[in-house]
């Protein structure tokens, strides 16, 4: 059976207990959960090294291989002339601020245009750096999220980025425009996520509390502080005059979807989100209102800290702008 090189992924703490396959599925989130059990049945996913059953209960740092299948659409990543907003570039990394619209890598649906796309024409010696499906990708940005992102350009890059985010050492600052006025101003949202139990495109907070909470539900850290607020006549919903927060949010974690689906929880969806926001958006925008605005890592090359920062776009700038004179 064609296959491509392995996918290795390790077993943090707060997974411990967790279905094989649910686990998975949650990890490779643009694989569905049927898909991931017939690759177990296929003898195509090891636990430490021996095959197991999707039922398996995951023990903390056990090490999942995946021989995910080749498909052309997927596997054959051709090099395009696409603009890159490059912010940082040394001989080990690249930062990119990358804009609304733009998919991170090919996937079912993406196969052309995505980041990788671009990032492989302009420096083609990245090929197959950390694997040949996302090379050089050690995190990723939603579609319509913008902002800034690290791609490695060697192997040993790679790993030392991959660790840090497993160390949880790197700093993901967003800024975010949210619908109402958060109270409190400055805080924290600790709220397991998960994929959603119906829709399988969507993520879900899970209570610990509920059945299954516990494992269906990993950990999720979002803090968070409003550094402005704004009221507006409203142009989509029933009330005469909108409020919305502009928030500075700090990603602990870095589950699927997070920022959105913490505020959506808390009853405060970001502006433009048509998955988990309002029906009918108070603020026309063709993109959700999220940004990621700061990173802070170590260079791969020298181990010095740098900070990189990426201002709003101007379609996101323009509304604030819009705001503020309203």
């Amino acid at each position: 059976m064609p296959a491509s090189s392995p996918t290795t992924l390790t077993v943090d703490a707060s997974s411990k207990g967790q279905r094989l396959d649910r686990w998975l599925a949650n990890a490779l989130p643009h694989r569905s959960r049927s898909e991931i059990q017939r690759w177990i049945r296929e003898g195509r996913v090891a636990v430490d090294g021996q095959l197991a059953k999707a039922s398996h209960k995951l023990e903390d740092q056990q090490v999942v291989s995946v021989l995910v299948p080749a498909s052309a659409s997927v596997e054959t990543l051709a090099a395009e002339p696409l603009p890159l907003q490059i912010i940082y570039e040394d001989d080990s990394i690249l930062v990119v601020d990358k804009p609304a619209g733009m998919v991170v890598h090919p996937a079912p649906g993406h196969a052309a245009g995505t980041l990788v796309n671009a990032i492989l024409h302009y420096c083609p010696g990245i090929e197959g750096v950390g694997g040949t499906r996302r090379p050089g990708i050690v995190h990723r940005l939603d579609k319509d999220t913008s902002g800034l992102i690290v791609v490695a350009k060697h192997d040993r890059a790679h790993r030392d980025l991959q660790a840090q985010f497993k160390a949880r050492t790197v700093y993901k600052e967003y800024l975010a425009l949210v619908e109402g006025r958060l109270s409190p101003e400055q805080g924290r949202i600790s709220a397991p996520i998960g994929r959603h139990p119906v829709d399988r495109k969507r993520q879900a907070v899970f209570s610990p509390s509920e059945p299954g909470g516990k494992t269906a539900g990993r950990d999720a850290v979002t803090e968070y502080q409003v550094l402005a607020v704004y009221t507006a006549p409203s142009t989509g919903g029933s009330a005469a005059v909108a409020t919305f927060s502009l928030v500075r949010a700090v990603l602990l974690t870095g589950r699927t979807h997070q920022i959105r689906v913490h505020f959506a929880w808390l009853k405060h969806p970001v502006v433009g989100d048509t998955v988990y926001g309002l029906r009918r958006q108070r603020i026309p925008l063709p993109r959700h209102f999220l940004h990621a605005h700061q990173l802070r890592l170590r260079l791969p090359s020298t181990g010095e800290e740098r900070t990189f920062t990426a201002p709003l776009p101007p379609e996101l700038q323009a509304v604030l702008d819009d705001l503020s004179r309203g």
